[in-house]
């Protein structure tokens, strides 16, 4: 056998070339190609056991069966382990135990914990965790709204995104308050080939101020500004703001939140002399209904987190910076709504006209 030339033909050795390759498959696999490829290539037995650290039965029995089979022989016959037969059992105890959490005093089982515990081995909690989709060591937040117009409110902002109103101009508007300028102490290391940017520990703070956005859905365009603190009176400010940047007499839709300086005497004064603006308050504790917050989010990511300002009007000055050049290409974020239930419907008249 071990005298036994094999010869590929082109088709074969291109197979084997591509599994030997890919970096996606399994390691096994691909060292039973190569171990083929390397006797096609005329390898002794001893230099392939060096390249592949393999022995020479490993060598001898693959090669016979690619003799016997070609390709369709480089398969594992390994079965694997009969499962136990109180596998069921035994799971179930896992699951049962991984519900009730542990009793030392700690939030939440590990698997070496809970295989310590119950005399079994944590791979094999480990299994019966990725089968059964738990996660002991995740947590993940929520916030339930406790208001009673839940429902009509949210649809009536659904349909806004959904289906707006013809000839009109729909924002979504907040304040992200309190940004603070951080100066760092110690000079920004910038990244380079294996090592990430380093920020210094110790900063100086040289102040805060606020920034209200107003999102345009349509178009994705922000129109912003800065205070030194949000108030009612920059609020309305703002709002003139936003009506300066649109035709005269269009109408326009305005999505916010229910803070306090979002329902002053002040804004109410303001709403009645410019009949053509229309206020939607999202339900309390819905601020994922506010479009603006997503983009919050990313101004966060792509500045403020990461940011070096030396002052307050550095910090002013930057953010309005990054808003004017992304306006030059905004981007509309594409709204989405899937409730199986479907006992929100974007259909509602209030979004169609202004009272």
């Amino acid at each position: 056998m071990q005298n036994s030339r094999i010869v590929l033909a082109p088709a074969e050795r291109r197979e084997l070339k591509c599994r030997a390759g890919r970096r996606n498959g399994r390691a096994d696999d691909a060292k039973r190609a190569r171990l083929i490829l390397e006797l096609a290539g005329g390898q002794t037995y001893s230099q392939i056991m060096n390249t592949l650290a393999c022995s020479q039965n490993y060598i001898v029995r693959w090669k016979s069966r690619f003799l016997e089979q070609r390709i369709g022989g480089l398969y594992a016959r390994h079965q694997g382990r009969k499962p136990a037969q109180n596998a069921a059992q035994l799971e179930a105890r896992i699951l049962n135990y991984t519900r009730r959490g542990p009793r030392d005093g700690s939030t939440h089982w590990s698997t070496r914990k809970l295989g310590k515990a119950l005399g079994i081995s944590h791979n094999r909690v480990y299994r019966t965790w990725r089968r059964a989709g738990l996660q002991p060591h995740r947590v993940r937040r929520y916030m339930a709204s406790d208001d009673p117009q839940f429902e009509k409110k949210a649809a009536d902002i659904i349909g806004l995104y959904l289906k707006p109103p013809a000839n009109a101009a729909v924002f979504c508007v907040d304040e992200k308050s309190a940004i603070q300028a951080l100066d760092r102490l110690d000079p920004v290391l910038p990244l380079s080939p294996g090592r990430a940017e380093r920020h210094g520990f110790e900063y100086y703070r040289h102040g805060t101020l606020s920034l209200y956005g107003a999102l345009e859905t349509r178009t994705g365009e922000v129109v912003a500004k800065t205070a030194p603190r949000h108030t009612s009176a920059e609020f309305v400010a703002f709002l003139a703001q936003i009506v300066a940047h649109q035709p005269k007499g269009r109408k326009i839709h305005i999505i916010a939140d229910n803070l306090s300086a979002h329902k002053t005497k002040g804004v109410a004064e303001f709403l009645a002399h410019h009949r053509q603006v229309k206020l939607h308050y999202t339900p309390t504790y819905s601020s994922w209904l506010n479009q603006v917050e997503l983009w919050f989010s990313k101004i966060q990511r792509d500045l403020i987190a990461r940011g070096v300002f030396t002052s307050v009007p550095d910090l002013s000055r930057k953010l309005l910076r990054y808003i004017a050049h992304y306006n030059k290409a905004p981007k509309a974020f594409k709204w989405s709504w899937r409730n199986p239930s479907q006992r929100i419907s974007p259909t509602h008249p209030s979004s169609d006209t202004l009272r």
